[in-house]
């Protein structure tokens, strides 16, 4: 788990791997890595398995297949979590790619590092 700042002593985070506390911002892409998504959740594997079960049928993220984890920060705080989206969302494509590249430059799924199976 990647986060940012100091990361929680196990009495500030009740549950670490399930990321309960705090929020996250991911982005996810398709198979072919064509089209990026930018998004923010307090729990990244609920919005993960929501995202790969098409919960939301009419979604962005339904509509274009975007299901790969490419890229996550985790924020101690949901608020922290929020401004950093907009940052990102705010950026051209070429800053999102160099921002996965950054540490993730063979654009694997990071979803098993955040506890979500197939």
């Amino acid at each position: 788990m990647r986060w940012l700042g100091k990361k929680p002593r196990n009495d500030e985070a009740d549950n670490y791997n399930e990321m309960v506390i705090g929020g996250a911002i991911y982005i996810l892409t398709n198979k072919g890595n064509t089209t990026l998504y930018t998004g923010v959740t307090s729990n990244l594997v609920s919005r993960l398995y929501k995202h790969r079960n098409g919960t939301y049928k009419k979604s962005f993220t339904s509509k274009y297949r975007l299901t790969k984890l490419v890229y996550y920060e985790v924020f101690l705080r949901i608020e922290d979590a929020i401004a950093r989206e907009k940052q990102i969302k705010g950026g051209s494509r070429l800053k999102k790619e160099n921002l996965i590249l950054s540490i993730n430059p063979n654009w694997y799924d990071l979803s098993k590092e955040v506890g979500v199976e197939e």
